[in-house]
């Protein structure tokens, strides 16, 4: 496994080419119906994360997962049992706007450890999967499948493919991530009663459990602002500031010729 060796200057613009790239990807794939079945992993994998925001965070405060589904329809479930709900419900929608953002943040301001990175997200993700991914209600274990098949895919990134391509694709990751998340809170907004069968979709149980003189559908607005302003944030600093210092760069050595 080897990391881009490149000068600095050559990384930050390899890491700006991919970024505009990864926009422009993600943008036709949500904008043109006949690529659905391309945007279609991209949803699989957005459910993953999102799933694995809940039961990280019943982890870390104390409690334990019971259950980890993804279903064909990219719709899923974590079952967790303990832990503080108040963290708990909000760290599907919340964690998976942290993933995409950091991941994006990492991605495009450390372009040198891109191939570490991507290989150290699949090994986590297939150590996850292996721990705690169920069948879902069919009997199809799909999260083993997609957990062990993305943590794979990325680790082969991070071996042995060339650097551009893991950027890449890290870089499709983590906006479709990032933005996926504020985007199934917007609908939220408008279809707050959503639910999986008995299931109740998260903004309404967070508002009965923890907030019960907060309306859920408010509750999702904050939550796809907080999600926006994360992105927004990893944007400015991981793209639009490295940007600018190149520009000014050029600028610079045209101004001292």
């Amino acid at each position: 496994m080897k990391s881009l060796n490149t000068n600095p200057t050559n990384l930050r613009r390899r890491a700006l080419v991919m970024t505009a790239l990864a926009m422009i990807v993600v943008y036709i794939l949500w904008n043109i119906p006949a690529l659905d079945w391309l945007l279609y992993p991209l949803h699989l994998f957005t459910t993953f994360i999102h799933e694995a925001g809940h039961s990280l965070a019943a982890i870390i405060t104390g409690g334990r997962v019971e259950e980890f589904v993804v279903s064909l329809d990219s719709s899923g479930y974590a079952r967790t049992a303990g832990g503080i709900r108040a963290i708990v419900i909000p760290a599907g929608y919340l964690g998976s706007a942290v993933f995409g953002s950091l991941l994006f943040y990492f991605t495009n301001r450390f372009p040198n450890l891109v191939k570490p990175l991507a290989f150290l997200l699949g090994g986590g993700m297939m150590v996850f999967t292996a721990l705690f991914a169920r069948p879902d209600e069919t009997g199809l274990p799909l999260s083993l499948v997609l957990g062990v098949g993305f943590g794979a895919l990325l680790m082969f990134l991070g071996a042995k493919v060339p650097g551009w391509i893991t950027m890449l694709a890290l870089n499709v990751l983590a906006v479709s991530t990032a933005l996926g998340a504020f985007i199934d809170l917007q609908y939220l907004v408008t279809f707050i009663g959503a639910t999986r069968g008995d299931t109740v979709n998260d903004a309404v149980a967070f508002s009965q459990s923890v907030t019960p003189l907060v309306p859920a559908s408010l509750i999702a607005i904050i939550w796809a602002g907080m999600a926006l302003l994360m992105f927004g944030i990893s944007l400015y600093y991981g793209a639009w500031k490295p940007l600018r210092q190149e520009i000014d760069t050029a600028y610079n050595s045209i101004a001292l010729r």
